[in-house]
């Protein structure tokens, strides 16, 4: 069962479950489903007794589900292996152009070195694999006390927090 982290701390049970695109839709419970399941599927999910979300991988469009993120309370962006990106851009899109506010799960190969990086792009829940320590992973959050760059979890680079005295 992997580990889930949310607001700095290991969630022992989330409530939701992630739906094969063959498996039946429950009556109950919060889910998460493939893109072209959700596509195919749109009125029968919204229409259960539960929460519903989205399962993008790194080359899924967002303007294909960007007149739904009102209605999904979960946004999980697959990282499929380590050399690829795009599910960065996809958060950082998610929170800046889109000003989506409900949560954005990282869910794949989620690596300890990247976990601090991606809650920068504006990830805010974590799913790690059964094989991760969820105790090492939440240690990558404390490595680095000051960022230099503007990103989604701080609008001003450091230049601009800085209270500078003196001549300039």
């Amino acid at each position: 069962m992997p580990s889930v982290i949310r607001d700095d701390r290991i969630v022992p049970d989330d409530g939701w479950a992630h739906l094969a695109d063959d498996a039946p839709v429950p009556l109950q419970g919060d889910v998460i489903v493939s893109l072209p399941r959700w596509q195919k599927e749109r009125q029968a999910l919204t229409g259960r007794n539960g929460g519903i979300g989205v399962r993008l991988a790194g080359g899924d469009s967002i303007d294909t589900i960007k007149d739904d993120l009102a209605r999904l309370g979960v946004i999980a962006l697959e990282f499929g292996q380590f050399k690829d990106g795009r599910s960065y851009s996809l958060a950082r899109l998610l929170r800046e152009r889109y000003k989506y506010k409900g949560e954005l799960r990282a869910v794949g190969d989620v690596l300890r070195d990247q976990i601090f990086f991606m809650r920068r792009c504006g990830i805010d829940t974590f799913e790690l694999r059964a094989d991760r320590s969820a105790d090492d992973a939440l240690a990558a959050f404390r490595e680095f006390s000051v960022t230099y760059q503007a990103a989604a979890d701080q609008k001003q680079p450091l230049y601009r927090r800085v209270h500078r005295t003196g001549p300039q």
